[in-house]
């Protein structure tokens, strides 16, 4: 079985590397739904996977100067105090019970419509942002916005591993409209690092993190983002993108009703 973790996290690195999205989005639903991976289990083991996979992105974001480190400090001003009481109420629910199962899988689901969603109206929300970009509302509330977003983010990230990613970048592309895409979507990785990380940290707390699988998934990623990566520019985002998008939200159906 080994392998085929290895080979599912191959798949989905590549995916990453060519879209910049889909690692939670697609790694924990695998897990749940092809490999019947406790849906608690698989959230804790993805979160640690983020956060050692986004690490060396965040490295280069930095040392290229597109980390807005302001964004990323209101965001997490919200979302690691926000994962931290996550975790607290989720340690007093007994882990393997048929109630958490249920709670994970359908917030999961919910977590991939939602990222679909963004995926797909992602850049109507920057030209609408861009039509508003100079009223005093957008302006004035936009810090306790972002810091709010992270709260709400804080709690998704940590019930199911989903919205760091393309969830967060859509939201910042919305509140800050004339930030340059690439300090958008590195200010987004920087911020998902430290959150995923308190995140991954608590689940292993409780006992949902399973060390031989992640060493497993992250054997097969590694080489796939890189591959990944350096395929992106000859495959058009137009169509990636898309699809992408209708698989997270069959898979997100499926969660739902599963």
């Amino acid at each position: 079985m080994d392998w085929m973790y290895t080979l599912s996290g191959f798949v989905v690195g590549a995916i990453v590397g060519l879209t910049g999205v889909g690692g939670g989005s697609l790694m924990t639903p695998l897990l749940v739904l092809l490999f019947g991976v406790h849906p608690a289990t698989a959230v804790g083991t993805d979160l640690l996977y983020a956060a050692i996979t986004k690490a060396g992105g965040t490295v280069v974001h930095a040392r290229k100067g597109h980390v807005d480190w302001q964004v990323t400090r209101l965001l997490a001003a919200g979302s690691i105090p926000a994962a931290g009481l996550t975790i607290l109420a989720l340690s007093h629910l007994p882990r393997q019970s048929a109630a958490v199962s249920q709670l994970m899988s359908v917030s999961l689901g919910v977590a991939l419509l939602l990222t679909a969603g963004a995926i797909i109206f992602r850049q109507q929300l920057q030209r609408q942002a861009l039509a508003h970009v100079d009223d005093a509302a957008h302006t004035q509330f936009r810090a306790p916005v972002t810091v709010a977003f992270g709260v709400l983010l804080g709690v998704l990230v940590t019930v199911s591993s989903v919205g760091a990613g393309a969830l967060g970048a859509a939201v910042l592309f919305y509140l800050y409209p004339r930030l340059p895409a690439i300090r958008i979507i590195g200010s987004d990785v920087a911020h998902a690092v430290p959150l995923t990380l308190v995140a991954g940290l608590g689940h292993w707390l409780i006992g949902s993190v399973d060390w031989s699988l992640l060493g497993s998934l992250l054997l097969g990623s590694l080489p796939g983002i890189w591959l990944g990566s350096n395929a992106s520019a000859r495959v058009p985002d137009r169509i990636l993108r898309p699809i992408l998008a209708g698989m997270l939200v069959l898979i997100g159906g499926k969660l739902i009703a599963h």
